[in-house]
C-alpha cells in the first residue's frame, strides 16, 4: 500500500486536471521593455499577470487561460534559459538573463519563485512546443500515426516531450530537487497534470467517462518515471529511455482501466520514484 504522502500526491494529480470544455493552447509571445527599478518592474509584471493565480484548470475558447508569466518575467526567463546548460536552473542563470534582457541585476527579484520560475518556464515552453509540433510528430514517421490508435499517438507524443529535456538533462536532477520542495510541489504537479491532459487531447482521446481521470494520472506517473530514468541514461539517443517508456506504457495497459488497478499502479510507481530521488540526496 502506498504511503499517505504517495496517496495524497496521487490525489493531487487527479485533482489538478479537470475535464476540458474546449481546448486552446497558449503561446508565449516575447515582450520588449526598457530597464527600470525593481518596484516598477514588479508593478508592470503584476498588472499583466494578476489573474494568473486564478486561472482555470481547463482550457476554453471562450475563456482562455491567463498567460503563466508577465512580460518582464518572460523577457528575463527567456534570456536566462540560454544559460541553463552551463549554470543550471539557478539564480546565477536568472541574473545573467536579466542582464542580457537589458534589465538591472536587481530585476531578478521580481520573480516570486526564484529558480523555480526558470524551471516552470522550461515546463511551460516545452508543453507549448509539443502542442505546436504535434501534427508534425504524428506524421513524421515512415508509417504516419495519423490513422493509428490513441495509444500509439500517446507514446509518440510522450517521447517527443521527453526529447524536449535532452539539452538540459544533465541539469534535470537539480531541477527535480527544487520541484520536490513542499512549497513548489503543488505547482509542479499541476504542470505534470496539464502535460498529461495535453498529450491525451492531442492524441485524440474523446472519452468523457471516469477513465478520463485515471488515464491522465497513469500517464503522469509514466512520464515522471521515464523522465527520472532519462537523467541516468547514457545510451545512444536515449534508446534505453525509449524502451523504458514503452514498457511502462505497456504496464498501464496490462493493469486495465479500473480505478483500483490504476490507482495501485500509480501509488507503486510514485513510491519507487520518490525512493530513487531520496537515494540521490533529493530532500523529499
Amino acid at each position: 500500500m502506498a504511503s499517505p504522502c504517495v496517496a495524497r500526491t496521487a490525489r493531487c494529480l487527479s485533482a489538478s486536471a479537470r475535464r476540458p470544455l474546449a481546448r486552446q493552447t497558449t503561446t508565449t509571445a516575447a515582450a520588449s521593455s526598457t530597464p527600470a527599478s525593481s518596484s516598477s518592474l514588479r508593478a508592470t509584471n503584476n498588472s499583466s499577470s494578476s489573474s494568473s493565480s486564478n486561472k482555470r484548470a481547463y482550457h476554453s475558447h471562450e475563456h482562455p487561460p491567463s498567460p503563466p508569466f508577465g512580460p518582464v518575467d518572460r523577457d528575463i526567463l527567456a534570456a536566462a534559459y540560454k544559460h541553463v546548460p552551463e549554470h543550471g536552473f539557478s539564480l546565477r542563470a536568472i541574473g545573467l538573463g536579466a542582464r542580457d534582457a537589458g534589465y538591472p541585476d536587481i530585476s531578478a527579484s521580481v520573480l516570486p519563485d526564484g529558480q523555480f520560475s526558470l524551471i516552470r518556464y522550461h515546463l511551460v515552453a516545452q508543453r507549448e512546443r509539443l502542442a505546436a509540433r504535434s501534427r508534425e510528430v504524428l506524421l513524421k514517421d515512415e508509417a504516419p500515426l495519423s490513422a493509428a490508435g490513441v495509444g500509439e499517438k500517446v507514446a509518440a507524443l510522450t517521447w517527443e516531450r521527453l526529447m524536449g529535456n535532452k539539452d538540459v538533462i544533465h541539469r534535470w536532477q537539480e531541477a527535480l530537487a527544487v520541484m520536490a520542495q513542499p512549497s513548489y510541489l503543488p505547482k509542479s504537479l499541476a504542470e505534470l497534470a496539464a502535460l498529461s491532459d495535453d498529450i491525451w487531447f492531442l492524441a485524440g482521446d474523446k472519452a468523457v467517462d471516469p477513465s478520463w481521470y485515471t488515464k491522465r494520472a497513469a500517464l503522469s506517473m509514466v512520464y515522471s518515471s521515464s523522465e527520472l530514468f532519462m537523467t541516468n541514461d547514457r545510451s545512444p539517443n536515449f534508446l534505453e529511455t525509449r524502451q523504458f517508456l514503452h514498457r511502462r506504457l505497456g504496464e498501464v495497459q496490462s493493469v486495465g482501466s479500473t480505478l483500483g488497478s490504476v490507482g495501485q499502479w500509480v501509488g507503486f510507481t510514485l513510491n519507487a520514484g520518490v525512493n530513487v530521488l531520496r537515494s540521490k540526496g533529493v530532500p523529499i
